[in-house]
């Protein structure tokens, strides 16, 4: 009797955490936002772009307060895996006051970018594409 109570505890304690491991994955998908950063707080943002092979650093706090009010207002959506897709535009990277990398992301169009091996599109506004893209043409 025992060993038949052990066992159907040790199941229901398995079929609970499936449960609760398949919810939190489920969560992830809820829209949210990615970046949520007081532009006083970022020091430099660095854009590699994936086209030419340029990097461009942007320190201008104006350049920086338009990108960073611009990623405060877009909420995101996740997708499907980014696992084996190839090229991208541009490869970001948000430094904080002390130098500190504070958020990295892949951005490939207005609406798009890659994020923690995911693909999110934007929910509400756009991403400000071409704006990024005379930062790092010029």
């Amino acid at each position: 009797m025992y060993v038949l109570n052990k066992i159907k505890w040790i199941k229901r304690v398995a079929i609970g955490f499936s449960i609760t491991l398949a919810l939190i994955f489920a969560l992830t998908y809820i829209p949210h936002k990615i970046l949520s950063i007081e532009p006083t707080e970022v020091s430099k943002i660095t854009i590699f772009d994936g086209n030419t092979g340029i990097k461009t650093i942007i320190t201008d706090k104006n350049n920086i307060n338009h990108i960073i009010n611009n990623f405060n207002d877009v909420t995101f959506q996740k997708g499907k895996s980014s696992f084996g897709y190839m090229g991208y535009s541009f490869r970001t990277t948000i430094f904080d006051n002390e130098g500190k990398v504070t958020k990295e992301f892949t951005i490939n169009s207005s609406d798009t970018i890659i994020y923690n091996g995911f693909f999110f599109k934007t929910k509400d506004n756009a991403i400000e594409y071409d704006y990024l893209e005379k930062l790092v043409s010029k």
